[in-house]
């Protein structure tokens, strides 16, 4: 059983006292503190990240430029890129072939703001891996955080969205290859509720390989170009029992499949968007810390991201600073916020980052 202890540290420079609280990360084992989006607002502000005590940036694939990665690393921040994978919402346009069919054998509709496509198509698929082939060839990074790895659905609503899919011709046809089972004739709706009522476990567990099947492609990839870069996961935070199991029945996430894979986990735990109390953060990252069985300084680690956006509501300071050092308990090494901007923008929370940032040493 591991014990965990209050620790107090007393900021000289500034006469403040900071409470780490009991199952926090101790200082000494924090690695990453990270900002999640274009540094470029702190930048307009005249700060620099090394003097916030940022030591790392989280930038959208397509933000990204040779300007940026040599700024950022000037500053002492490495320099990771999240990847929106599976979300298809320009792509299905113009490849209807992709787009993932219910098991009312019918078109999805977009999921609030995701728009999923179906994991196995195989131009997709090639899309996908050559677009991260070039982005790895092109910028100097410290590695790759895996976005939107999930089949369609949305989770960070207090109503999540959680349609059965998919049911095309290339997932039936890979499920009917990978378990033996030979299909019944008929509509995709006759068929999808055959593998409801007679083959749910299978089902789902082919789903899950599916997911896990993406993380074990990238890797490859990632291995081959740029082997000392790092894999992370932007994901689900629900624990198993939540909305009936659904984190891996529905959005088909395995975290005993995914931890063989994955460097880096960044569970999602934004409280203002699911409507949670601030303290749960800390309460999510000590139970996944315990469910993955982490163990600071080995593979993989837990760096969490939490909300400092005020949307839904205002995201106050003090709630901000809250989720920030919850994103640090458990076997955490490393927290980042959603997003850069919503910092930048407000004086109280910028404060409250630096603060922190600056008080916490690397491992």
């Amino acid at each position: 059983m591991k014990k965990y202890y209050c620790r107090f540290f007393l900021l000289v420079a500034t006469g403040l006292f900071v409470l780490v609280s009991c199952g926090q990360t101790p200082a000494e084992t924090v690695e990453i503190r990270g900002v999640y989006g274009n540094p470029k607002p702190l930048w307009n502000k005249g700060y620099k990240l090394n003097e916030l005590g940022v030591n790392a940036i989280f930038v959208h694939s397509g933000a990204i430029d040779q300007h940026m990665v040599e700024r950022a690393k000037s500053e002492g921040a490495k320099v990771f890129a999240e990847f929106a994978t599976l979300n298809g919402k320009n792509y299905v346009k113009n490849h209807p072939e992709a787009w993932a069919i219910d098991e009312k054998g019918e078109k999805v509709e977009a999921a609030t703001w995701f728009m999923g496509v179906c994991p196995t198509e195989p131009g997709f698929r090639e899309y996908r891996f050559n677009q991260l082939r070039e982005l790895l060839t092109k910028h100097n990074l410290d590695g790759i955080w895996m976005d939107y790895v999930h089949w369609h659905a949305q989770f960070e609503d207090p109503e999540p969205i959680l349609p059965e899919t998919c049911f095309n011709e290339h997932c039936l046809s890979e499920f009917s290859a990978h378990t033996g089972l030979e299909l019944p004739d008929g509509t995709t709706t006759e068929k999808a509720q055959w593998i409801l009522a007679h083959h749910d476990v299978e089902w789902r567990n082919w789903r899950c390989k599916v997911i896990y099947d993406w993380t074990v492609e990238f890797r490859k990839i990632i291995k081959e170009l740029k082997p000392e870069a790092l894999l992370g996961l932007y994901h689900c935070p629900w624990d198993d029992e939540e909305y009936e199991g659904a984190r891996r029945r529905a959005l088909g996430l395995d975290y005993d499949l995914l931890s063989g894979t994955i460097d880096v986990f960044s569970p999602m735990v934004y409280h203002g968007r699911m409507e949670r109390d601030p303290n749960w953060v800390a309460e999510n990252i000590r139970w996944f810390s315990k469910r993955l069985d982490i163990e600071k300084g080995t593979f993989p680690k837990v760096w969490p991201i939490v909300q400092a956006h005020d949307d839904p509501g205002i995201i106050t300071k003090e709630e901000f600073k809250t989720v920030l050092e919850g994103g640090l308990a458990g076997e955490s090494s490393g927290v980042m916020m959603f997003t850069t901007n919503s910092v930048a923008e407000d004086e109280g929370k910028t404060e409250v980052m630096k603060n922190l940032y600056t008080n916490l040493t690397q491992k």
